[in-house]
């Protein structure tokens, strides 16, 4: 008989529902804004004037959100403190002409975004979603959730060296997906058919910012049901805590009382680089915290004392030890899933965690009862990065790396404990209440 502890399932159950109905950033950030209205946040316009209210509101911006919440009685300089994520994951997105096809085959040409496992994409029923824009330049969401396309893989009978050389995929060629049959590759096909799915007049569609996903659900795995598999986790599974702790804390019995503001700043593009409009290194974060200290009759003054009191915790996803490449992790840094939320230190500051910001992460791990464990990379290999030093840098705000340890980062599916989403929640929640 299993005596691993149980874990919170309404929770993960929450997690698996939100990974399954965001699909895309677009998405995403849609769901994060309904949990929070039902907090009592409300969304204000980036083109309107602001006021400087107490309660909660959020800006949305293509697939970003940022959101805040100003105790009564907030004072212009108080600081912020922020929980960083983004919305972004590796995957197939539809190029500008996306019909094309040959040799009976009908297809869809996709551009690599990000990092993916290409491997991962092979032989999956995917659907496609994201974002049609229309004539009038207004926004529709779209969310095509069945197999609707499979980048099939190529029979060994075809490729005996796959057996002692590896798989190789070429980018340009092995990975435009299969969605039907014919030799008549017409133009417009499928956004003709998104059209007729959302119901929208034909031809009425002049963008489209579209990807695929795996249809497969997210699941419990393993013979304790202590697993999830999903989609996207890296960054949802950050996403979707950060909003739980920016929820609980503004509704919660302290809310009037918060010596700082709470805020969530989840960002599009960090998968490749972050520079955009709606990035970690674009001016949204920046100009949303300025604003709301000038609407609370701040001055520049005002602002530089709001912002060097400023703290932000960068939650991602990181690496849980391998237990069959562990050879490839530090010796003495072994994260395992299910051991809390980690830490994560980098000294050429590819992660922007220094001493004092493992204090403020500690302090709220304790405060929460949480465990935590710290992650470094093996000398010997490249280490990843995060929006950390980019927030650190562009803002001049303390920032600290966290995140959950999870296996198969960048897969069409990842895999992590169906605890630590929780832990993680627990700790963010203690760090905005202070």
């Amino acid at each position: 008989m299993s005596t691993r502890r149980p874990f919170d399932r309404g929770h993960t159950d929450d997690l698996m529902s939100f990974l399954a109905a965001s699909p895309s950033p677009y998405h995403a950030v849609a769901n994060a804004a309904e949990r929070l209205q039902k907090a009592g946040f409300r969304q204000v316009a980036e083109t309107d004037a602001w006021d400087g209210g107490s309660g909660g509101k959020y800006v949305l911006r293509g697939g970003a959100i940022i959101a805040w919440y100003v105790p009564e009685g907030a004072a212009p300089h108080t600081p912020f403190r922020i929980v960083g994520a983004h919305t972004d994951s590796p995957n197939l997105r539809v190029k500008p002409l996306p019909d094309t096809g040959a040799h009976g085959w009908r297809q869809v040409a996709v551009e690599i975004y990000g990092g993916p496992l290409m491997n991962s994409w092979l032989d999956r029923d995917l659907g496609l979603a994201g974002r049609l824009t229309l004539r009038d330049g207004t926004t529709h969401l779209v969310n095509v959730d069945r197999p609707l396309l499979r980048v099939p893989q190529l029979a060994i009978h075809l490729d005996r060296s796959v057996s002692t050389e590896g798989l190789k995929l070429d980018k340009q060629r092995h990975l435009q997906p299969v969605w039907g049959l014919g030799d008549d590759v017409r133009d417009g096909d499928l956004i003709a058919f998104l059209e007729q799915e959302c119901g929208l007049a034909a031809g009425s569609v002049a963008g489209w910012d579209l990807m695929t996903h795996s249809v497969e659900a997210p699941a419990y795995l393993g013979r304790d049901r202590e697993l999830v598999a999903g989609p996207r986790m890296d960054n949802l599974l950050s996403v979707h805590a950060g909003t739980a702790a920016l929820a609980a804390v503004a509704t919660g019995e302290q809310a009037a009382g918060l010596p700082y503001i709470p805020v969530l700043a989840a960002f599009d593009h960090e998968e490749n680089g972050s520079q955009s409009d709606t990035g970690a290194d674009g001016p949204l974060l920046g100009s949303v915290l300025e604003r709301s200290v000038f609407a609370r009759g701040g001055s520049y003054e005002d602002r530089a004392r709001a912002f060097a009191g400023t703290v932000c915790l960068s939650s991602d996803t990181g690496h849980a030890v391998h237990p069959n490449y562990a050879e490839r992790h530090d010796p003495t840094h072994h994260p395992r899933a299910g051991g809390g939320p980690i830490l994560k230190v980098n000294v050429n500051n590819r992660y922007a965690t220094d001493g004092s910001g493992r204090a403020v992460f500690a302090a709220a791990c304790e405060k929460a009862g949480v465990p935590f464990q710290s992650f470094v990379s093996h000398n010997s290999m490249p280490c990843g990065t995060t929006i950390g030093p980019i927030t650190a840098a562009r803002h001049g705000i303390r920032t600290v790396d966290i995140g959950v340890a999870i296996l198969s980062m960048h897969s069409a599916r990842e895999l992590c404990a169906a605890d630590d989403p929780f832990l993680l929640a627990n700790a963010l929640t203690a760090f905005l209440e202070d």
